[in-house]
């Protein structure tokens, strides 16, 4: 395979660059999270931070589902770890004996064992395309929490205040601040957020951190105290260790796994799903707008497959969990970066910085260790600012998107008052209730029509068709669509009200409903109920055997008694034939005899001959061809020539049209006394559709030849004959006009 130079030059640039922008987070998160259980474990929180970006970086890309996504630690892990592990500090803190501090670490580290084994699940059980319908607002809220809860963490880490410090009292007390501290972060805040103005080529948060260590490094130069790395709480601290002492400190760690109970595991099991969930969301929201920048289409189930496997990876070594992140990722896009080396780049460009600057290796410096805390703090306060979503106030304004924004808010609140896992659960149940109100907001009905605005596909006698037209007022048809449950069955219920007093079929089309529980099941029982009391009927079409959701319709109204023959309810697989059934009923209550019945038809009783006289009668008797078929007979064929207009003096013919995979599409039904074949018989062109005899079936033939010959010799006769087949078709017209009004209007 040849690759492309130009490719590979952006890949690693685009590496490069993203792990510039990575990295400082993915430590200044790491402390967050470990500096939580005590000011002594920010070294490892950091190494933590480290360790997920390598692990994230290598193994995310290789087994992802996007091909320019880059995977770090992110702000939704820190947060919610953090107060995971402030919970574990509180707890061991009230205990007479406190466990050691490898217990604590490991379980952190199962919290992202069992985040990222539900993660793999998601992928590879197809929840990558449920996991992007959660609302908006549920998302945009609990996104704006992490971003309130990390500012509101990191402000007394910037002030330096003392741990056991509240934030509010601290705050107001300048006399607690670390003044070094102080002038750091706010200078670190400036390189990030002015940096970008002056140059595009430097990420902003490089900019910004090395703006915060050099004026580190000019105040050391004044205040000796900042000039030891030891018990120094202004800086991150020893973190480097030998490769041996490394790969000791995992063991011990995860030897702790022996001393856990079932009560550990369990108290795990929320924290982990909600960062699965979180980390997750995290990822596919980020693939979305990558796809959407660059035209491309990622693998969502694909992507959270290869998101578990590298977050396990993460905890395998002791890193912390992350996700797709938006900043390194359009970093690595800006950059040239193209394909998934460009991903697997940022995390070997993360090993080779933390070999040399983590202390790792013997002579190199500990640069890692002198990072100033207060510019972790800012660089994390910066990106904190940014993932509050200010535009949300924007749903205030109208009243239709007041409600989301309530969701906003209500998850936030939740986050900020209880605890970013109790946020989680509100922002499930408002997401449910979301949809619940976006279903009811929403008719259930399509389309609601009377039998004078919709017929079946029977072309009948037009005295037939003057009594359906008459009766029409007394057939409700409505075709329904989405979700019948419990938020729609009272809407329904409203919609047919007027209909349930006054109709005497009710027919509902099924045949676009989705899913259906059993509230509206029993809402179906008290409509029949109502119409049985009347001497009404039910009528279904399209009653699926199964609907999406895998509910056998069927077999669930035969549970309940629903379609019993004692009930006045009837069921047909189409709409046609249910139309058509409720028709026959109409002409029989009003004393309509079927047309089936009785002898073939004479060419008099046609109703294209209808006030002919004699002699003319007798001229197209002679110009006529009788014709037999039996049940399941071709009369025509699609593409067949012919110039033959066809009418039936007894049975049926069904008019389809042929569509793909031999598939066929019923146009009409045509029956005894009526006529078909009219469009060939006009232009002479070949036939457009299948003519199939249902059962035993004899026609006249009349081919336009004779006629023609015939309007020769007796062109009054033809004149007649060619004005009635006129008004026929433009009856039919009519016809059809009206059910395409009604179509268009629904």
């Amino acid at each position: 395979m040849i690759r492309d130079p130009d490719t590979r030059a952006g890949d690693l640039w685009g590496g490069f660059a993203s792990m510039l922008v990575a990295l400082p987070s993915a430590i200044g998160y790491g402390v967050t999270i470990y500096a939580a259980l005590g000011p002594e474990h920010a070294g490892r929180g950091a190494l933590a931070g480290l360790v997920g970006t390598i692990a994230l970086g290598i193994v995310a890309p290789r087994f992802g589902g996007s091909t320019k996504l880059i995977s770090a630690p992110c702000g939704p892990a820190a947060l919610l770890l953090a107060a995971f592990a402030a919970e574990l500090a509180a707890a061991a803190a009230s205990n007479v004996a406190p466990p050691p501090a490898e217990q604590l670490l490991f379980t952190i580290t199962l919290v992202g064992l069992f985040a990222s084994g539900f993660q793999y699940a998601y992928g590879a059980l197809g929840g990558g395309r449920l996991i992007k319908y959660i609302p908006y607002p549920v998302v945009a809220g609990y996104l704006s929490s992490v971003g309130v809860l990390l500012f509101s963490k990191q402000l007394p880490e910037l002030l330096g205040l003392a741990k056991g410090t509240g934030l509010w009292a601290g705050l107001f007390a300048p006399s607690a601040w670390s003044a070094p501290g102080v002038v750091v972060g706010l200078v670190t805040m400036a390189g990030m957020l002015l940096g970008p103005r002056l140059t595009k080529r430097v990420p902003g948060v490089i900019l910004g951190l090395g703006g915060g260590a050099l004026t580190y490094g000019l105040l050391a130069a004044f205040l000796p105290e900042l000039r030891s790395l030891d018990a120094n709480p202004l800086v991150v601290g020893a973190v480097g260790a030998s490769p041996r002492e490394f790969v000791a400190g995992l063991a011990d760690r995860f030897a702790a796994a022996t001393a856990l109970t079932t009560d550990n595991v369990r108290a795990v099991l929320v924290p982990a799903l909600t960062l699965s969930v979180l980390l997750s969301i995290d990822t596919l929201k980020t693939g979305v707008i990558v796809d959407s920048l660059t035209r491309s289409r990622s693998d969502s189930d694909r992507e959270l497959c290869g998101q578990g496997l590298a977050n396990l990876a993460s905890a395998l070594l002791g890193g912390m969990p992350g996700a797709g992140t938006m900043g390194a990722t359009l970093v690595n896009i800006n950059s040239g970066g193209r394909t998934r080396r460009a991903g697997i780049f940022e995390g070997v460009f993360a090993l080779g910085a933390f070999l040399l600057f983590g202390g790792l290796i013997p002579g190199m410096p500990n640069l890692v260790g002198w990072i100033p805390r207060a510019a972790l703090a800012a660089i994390i306060i910066v990106v904190s600012l940014r993932m509050i979503d200010r535009h949300s106030l924007e749903l205030l304004r109208h009243p239709t998107t007041r409600l989301d924004f309530l969701v906003v808010a209500a998850v936030i609140v939740t986050a900020v008052i209880i605890s970013p896992i109790a946020a989680a659960g509100v922002g499930l149940a408002l997401a449910i209730m979301l949809f619940t109100r976006e279903q009811i907001r929403g008719s259930v009905v399509r389309q609601k029509l009377t039998l004078g605005q919709i017929s079946s596909k029977r072309q009948r006698p037009p005295d037939e068709v003057a009594v359906l037209k008459d009766q029409g007022a007394r057939v409700t048809i409505c075709r329904l669509h989405g979700t019948l449950f419990f938020g729609t069955t009272d809407q329904l219920l409203t919609i047919l009200e007027a209909d349930l007093a006054t109709c005497r079929y009710l027919v509902l089309d099924l045949q676009r409903v989705q899913s259906l529980d059993y509230t509206a099941a029993h809402m179906l029982e008290q409509i029949e109920a109502r119409l049985t009391d009347r001497g009404a009927y039910l009528v279904f079409s399209h009653l699926p055997a199964t609907l999406p959701t895998g509910l056998d319709l069927k077999a669930y109204f035969d549970q309940l008694g629903l379609v019993h023959r004692e009930r006045n309810v009837k069921v047909f697989d189409d709409l046609d034939g249910a139309i058509q059934w409720v028709e026959d009923r109409l002409l029989a209550d009003a004393g309509v005899k079927s047309a089936e019945t009785g002898p073939p038809l004479t060419l008099a009783e046609f109703e294209l001959f209808r006030g002919f006289h004699h002699e003319a009668l007798a001229i197209l008797g002679a110009a006529v061809q009788p014709r037999h078929f039996g049940p399941g007979a071709a009369v025509f064929r699609h593409d067949d020539p012919g110039d033959e207009l066809l009418l039936i003096r007894r049975g049926t013919v069904n008019i389809s049209l042929p569509l793909d995979g031999g598939r066929s599409h019923l146009l009409a039904t045509f029956s005894k006394g009526a006529l078909f074949g009219d469009m060939a018989f006009l232009d002479r062109g070949r036939r457009s559709a299948d003519a199939v005899a249902e059962d035993e079936v004899s026609i006249y033939a009349l081919s336009r030849q004779r006629l023609d010959e015939l309007s020769r010799r007796h062109p009054d006769t033809g004149a007649m004959l060619f004005a009635r087949l006129a008004r026929i078709l433009a009856l039919r017209l009519r016809q059809t006009d009206a059910e395409l009004q009604a179509v268009v209007e629904a």
